[in-house]
């Protein structure tokens, strides 16, 4: 009776994984890293990617993110200072992406440099919609610091066909239902902070790492689609993280240097 339990369990929790993912695939070019079968039957959530050092001593200060973000998505940790004011500050300054990995990273010089001036200039311009950006420390100036830790690729040809061909997209569901990803999408692993640009106090810092999803929209991106689909997610989530946060808005402001 035991054993016919845990079988039970086992399908229910395929089951509805398949569910889940099919829903994620409908609307989310990117989903956060979800727990596998096992680590859903025990209730269990994944273990954050390793640390690389961008963050330093402030990694004991990131817990699991409880406020949303956009598409109803979380960064994996996160802090925010009980103590910030942010209202006080009318300006962000946005420092150049850097990739901190270990030597045993697969990707060349070129491909982090690559994905590293990516994300800075998505990151310029999805908040330069919202805010005043400048290029200088000062008295109400946010400062924006971001790492790539980590990004895998895609594979074209194959994500195409586990996306199109129906057969081929069932088995990736069931996949993504077995181990929580989905097969032959790419990802990047990334951590930022944020602080006032002249005192360096810390206001905020998070943790987190994305993937491609099944999503027909999905199908034809090329080798680094996934991975610039989450920059892309992180900076329209980080935008309407200081918008909730009350950062004073300069609707339509361009980027540009004070």
């Amino acid at each position: 009776m035991k054993h016919r339990h845990s079988i039970t369990r086992f399908l229910v929790a395929v089951a509805f994984a398949a569910i889940a993912g099919l829903t994620i695939a409908a609307c989310s070019q990117t989903t956060g890293s979800s727990p596998n079968i096992v680590q859903r039957a025990e209730g269990e959530t994944p273990a954050p990617p390793p640390q690389s050092g961008f963050l330093g001593s402030d990694y004991s200060l990131l817990q699991p993110a409880s406020s949303g973000s956009v598409e109803g998505q979380k960064a994996m940790l996160a802090y925010i200072s009980p103590n910030g004011n942010f209202s006080q500050y009318n300006k962000v300054m946005i420092a150049p992406v850097t990739y901190w990995a270990d030597s045993n990273s697969q990707l060349s010089s070129a491909e982090q440099q690559l994905l590293c001036n990516y994300a800075y200039t998505v990151f310029q311009k999805t908040l330069s919609k919202n805010f005043a950006l400048t290029n200088d420390p000062g008295p109400g100036v946010l400062k924006f610091s971001g790492a790539l830790t980590d990004a895998t690729s895609a594979t074209p040809v194959l994500r195409t066909v586990s996306v199109v061909v129906p057969q081929a997209h069932a088995l990736n569901m069931i996949k993504y239902g077995l181990t929580g990803k989905y097969a032959f999408v790419g990802s990047a692993t990334g951590e930022a902070k944020l602080t006032d640009s002249v005192s360096g106090q810390l206001l905020a810092a998070w943790q987190d790492q994305r993937f491609g999803t099944a999503a027909v929209k999905n199908a034809t991106v090329w080798q680094w689609g996934d991975a610039d689909n989450a920059m892309n997610f992180w900076a329209n989530a980080f935008d309407q993280r200081l918008v909730s946060l009350g950062v004073q808005q300069t609707p339509g402001a361009a980027a540009a240097a004070n």
